[in-house]
């Protein structure tokens, strides 16, 4: 996990509509980045939601949100059409940002190990800093937590 105080590693990802995003254009802006496994799973789903729910008090913050996942650019149009996500989903198949935010680790299910995304939500400042790190969280209690945290 990156240190909260360090500079937050550029990227430059397709979202669900093929335009491509880098952090950069996040400047003046408070962004929550938050990296999850898989799209349409039981977990990313409710996470997904719960920020999609909250969207207008993030905006009223001043705080962008922005979710990442290995899935391809039309998983992530069929998950953000599914479900009406209003924000921007990211997709990293070359997992070069997920490796640059320190989100991809050995993880067990059922006794088996496996490489993949922990689920991790990134606060960035608007200079580009990071402001608040959250590693391990709960799908369904880190959106309203995350908005809880915003000053």
């Amino acid at each position: 996990m990156l240190a909260v105080g360090t500079p937050a590693p550029d990227f430059s990802l397709p979202d669900q509509n093929g335009v491509v995003h880098t952090l950069a254009e996040y400047r003046g802006k408070t962004l929550v980045l938050y990296f999850y496994p898989k799209d349409s799973t039981a977990g990313c789903t409710k996470q997904a939601c719960g920020f999609g729910e909250l969207l207008p008090h993030f905006t009223e913050k001043g705080a962008v949100v922005v979710g990442v996942s290995k899935d391809s650019v039309k998983s992530h149009k069929n998950f953000e059409t599914k479900y009406s996500l209003p924000f921007t989903l990211l997709s990293d198949p070359e997992l070069t940002t997920i490796q640059a935010y320190d989100v991809w680790k050995e993880k067990k299910l059922y006794g088996k190990a496996s490489m993949g995304v922990v689920r991790t939500t990134y606060v960035i400042g608007p200079d580009g800093v990071i402001l608040r790190a959250y590693d391990k969280v709960k799908a369904d209690e880190n959106p309203r937590q995350t908005l809880d945290d915003l000053k």
